[in-house]
């Protein structure tokens, strides 16, 4: 198993400077590069200080300029907010200035207060299917001279301008949940991430078993799958007790954005209460204690370890968090350090 870093600029409060966050961001990756992981992921959000990433292949390209080894990828990139020509052309580009680095995560989406402010009347339905007819044509457009007719977008013979470095294209990735969605990914010959958020080791298995499921349907070779989780390394249980407390008040947030009913002003939503943080079970620090890839070094590794044995191919560590820079550095030194060892 594979190991890589999934990582944004993250605000809390209005007093941070978004300066200091994105050289915080770029010193996260280029531990990363240093330490031997294999990529590095940045997804692609609007109008939301919690997760800052507007344009991925951007910050990718950036981030070139920083690292030496690890490959660039999108994690992810929302499919409908993109034209397939323009997409295919950014991502192109973006293959050429990083190298031919790049890998292309795509999805549909999750929050419906972008879907409102960057396409007003799109629904989550609507936004996968658009990604199903734009992942396709990618690799068609790459190859040149390409016209297409379909649900959602039409247009005449056109080929990407640059063509990427690699051959047929960055390798592509969908953001897959339900089993249609695996079987959309396995069977168009795209490699596959997950991510359980908060639902433990149940899901982790269900959702290898929907990719178990779709390889088995499908004649070409089996694709990647990754395993995107929240990860922390503790120093001791004391400092794994307080990762657990911070991860709950995060996904307390995360909710509260996903919900989409809170007052929202400058980018930051309205503060949470300690009793509205708190009044989530399911997210409790001891579920999270459970249920994330969080503990001490060895029961990391432990963890680890089911997900390799379970055939996840690469498992990639979510460092947003909430945490503080430093807590952030320490607990992904201890990963690459104390834990990536034990698999090699």
């Amino acid at each position: 198993m594979e190991f890589s870093l999934f990582a944004h600029m993250e605000r809390l409060t209005p007093d941070q400077s978004h300066a200091t966050l994105y050289s915080e961001f770029v010193d996260l990756c280029k531990m990363a590069d240093d330490g031997g992981m294999r990529a590095i992921w940045t997804g692609e959000h609007h109008g939301m200080e919690f997760t800052i990433a507007p344009n991925p292949l951007m910050s990718l390209v950036d981030l070139a300029h920083h690292t030496k080894n690890v490959r660039l990828g999108t994690g992810t990139v929302i499919a409908p907010f993109w034209h397939p020509i323009k997409l295919a052309g950014e991502a192109a580009a973006a293959d050429l200035m990083t190298g031919g680095r790049l890998e292309l995560g795509i999805a549909r989406g999750a929050y419906s207060y972008e879907y409102e402010r960057v396409m007003p009347g799109l629904d989550a339905w609507e936004a996968g299917q658009r990604m199903r007819e734009t992942a396709p044509i990618l690799r068609k457009l790459w190859q040149g001279d390409y016209a297409h007719e379909g649900q959602y977008y039409t247009f005449p013979c056109s080929t990407s301008s640059p063509k990427p470095v690699q051959q047929d294209g960055p390798p592509i990735w969908i953001a897959a949940r339900d089993p249609n969605s695996h079987e959309f990914g396995v069977h168009n010959g795209f490699n596959i991430q997950v991510t359980p958020l908060w639902q433990g080791m149940e899901e982790i298995n269900s959702l290898m078993d929907r990719f178990n499921a779709a390889c088995a349907t499908h004649e070409g070779p089996r694709p990647k799958i990754m395993l995107l989780h929240h990860t922390y390394v503790g120093s001791d249980d004391e400092d794994v007790g307080q990762a657990t407390r911070d991860l709950s008040r995060y996904y307390a947030y995360f909710s509260a954005w996903f919900q989409n009913k809170r007052p929202i002003s400058q980018g930051l939503i309205a503060t949470l209460s300690d009793d509205e943080v708190n009044a989530n079970a399911m997210m409790a620090p001891d579920n999270l204690a459970r249920d994330l890839t969080v503990g001490t070094k060895q029961q990391v590794i432990d963890k680890l370890k089911r997900y390799e044995d379970l055939g996840y191919d690469e498992f990639s560590f979510w460092i947003d968090s909430g945490m503080s820079a430093e807590r952030k550095r320490a607990s992904l030194s201890r990963f690459i350090d104390d834990v990536m060892p034990a698999f090699h």
